[in-house]
């Protein structure tokens, strides 16, 4: 059902979190705070607001009453905003001024491209340390603004805002340690770089989704540009070359890696991908989510060694030699065939005569009587056989079974069966 347009932040909280839509529940552990209410207001002692509060998509035009507001979230610490129809930054700086204790603000989806986030009003943010900007279409400078306004930022989602280039801020963001900006559409490793510049201390980069094409810097320029960078998500970008995934390992404290839909490995299978990525990649830990095993990269680089052993010298890549180095030249491993013999060779014993043949396996007892009528002048009927395994320990087993398969007695080429006529 739509939301009714034109409501406060304060409207729909109280609307949300009355006793009736939200009853107070008692125990350790609920999180649930009733706070003071103000001399007067209408509201005193009905709210039962926990301090996680999640207002998405109920059509906030506007913060309402300041006073309410400080009255009834001085304990919040989280805030969902999501979805709604702000468009005036100013209206949230009136929300989050009086939400203290304030820690992480979403604010994805709302309409604030158009809106200018004067400093004044950014410094109300300056307590929060995760903020999400997703489908905001904020611009560079605003990003700039809170940059500049918030110390303790610690994690900035960015996605789906259109992004085509990246501007430098004027200065640098020291507490920022993850930065989430999928889905946008940064192709050149040029404006990548700059987000090494601007958050030197980047722990976690997601860069899913942006179709990045090439990784363009020296080994040493990448280990100053992101010297702290632990985990990078490149998940379907457009990485088409193995000189791009040898990059990473200039990040010198890299150890996680989300490397799923690259045209580069398209033409892999699923264990080549994975083995190949291993071996080039020695220091990561974990690699597309999954952790990467001691046994598994001995296994991986052992297999990166046998799968380039006989291509031409000129497309060896070095970390081969490196691993040769490693493990020494390992042979081929050997071509073993599973599938069960379809058929083998037996000796057909009857009477004096000995003759050697070849025999399905897929067939019955009876089907083989059958094979034989014309090979011992005996019908079926009056046809007894034996099968004498050369192994055996206890002489021949009778085949009294019509129905059943020959396989199913793990007959081998050399074995022996012999046939005897049915005593009257």
């Amino acid at each position: 059902m739509d939301q009714p347009s034109g409501r406060s932040f304060m409207q729909v909280l109280c609307e949300k979190y009355s006793p009736e839509n939200f009853p107070y529940r008692r125990g350790p552990g609920m999180g649930v705070h009733v706070p003071a209410t103000p001399q007067g207001s209408p509201m005193k002692d009905r709210l039962n607001l926990p301090s996680v509060l999640v207002l998405n998509s109920c059509g906030i035009t506007c913060a309402g009453d300041e006073n309410e507001i400080a009255a009834f979230c001085a304990h919040v610490s989280e805030l969902d905003l999501s979805d709604n129809k702000l468009e005036d930054w100013h209206e949230v700086s009136k929300i989050v001024s009086n939400v203290p204790h304030l820690e992480f603000l979403n604010l994805s989806s709302n309409p604030l491209s158009l809106s200018v986030l004067e400093r004044r009003c950014a410094g109300s943010f300056a307590g929060v340390r995760k903020l999400v900007l997703n489908n905001s279409k904020a611009s560079w400078e605003t990003v700039h603004t809170i940059l500049q306004e918030l110390p303790d930022l610690e994690e900035l989602f960015l996605c789906l805002n259109d992004y085509e280039t990246v501007s430098c801020s004027p200065v640098c963001c020291q507490s920022l340690k993850l930065l989430h900006i999928t889905d946008n559409n940064l192709q050149d490793w040029t404006e990548i770089r700059k987000l090494g510049i601007m958050f030197p201390s980047l722990d976690t980069l997601i860069l899913a989704n942006n179709n990045l094409t090439t990784i363009e810097e020296s080994e040493d320029s990448l280990a100053r540009l992101f010297p702290n960078l632990r985990s990078i998500n490149l998940h379907k970008s457009g990485l088409h070359c193995w000189e791009d995934i040898d990059k990473l390992n200039s990040f010198p404290k890299l150890e996680e890696v989300k490397l799923l839909g690259i045209p580069l490995l398209q033409s892999y299978t699923t264990e080549e991908r994975r083995k190949l990525l291993i071996a080039r990649l020695p220091s990561i830990i974990k690699l597309n989510g999954s952790i990467v095993a001691d046994s598994e990269r001995e296994d991986s680089e052992r297999f990166f060694i046998r799968y380039y052993m006989e291509f031409p010298e000129e497309e060896v890549p070095f970390r081969y030699h490196e691993l040769v180095t490693k493990y020494g030249k390992l042979e081929p491993l050997a071509v073993v065939d599973l599938r069960p013999q379809s058929s083998v060779k037996v000796e057909v014993h009857f009477q004096d005569k000995v003759e050697e043949m070849s025999i399905r396996l897929d067939q019955t007892v009876a089907e083989l009587k059958k094979h034989l009528k014309t090979v011992v002048q005996l019908s079926t009927s009056n046809m007894l056989l034996f099968y004498l395994d050369q192994e055996a320990p206890f002489g021949p087993e009778e085949m009294k079974y019509s129905s059943r398969a020959l396989h199913s007695y793990g007959i081998r080429d050399g074995d022996k069966i012999y046939v005897e006529p049915r005593m009257k």
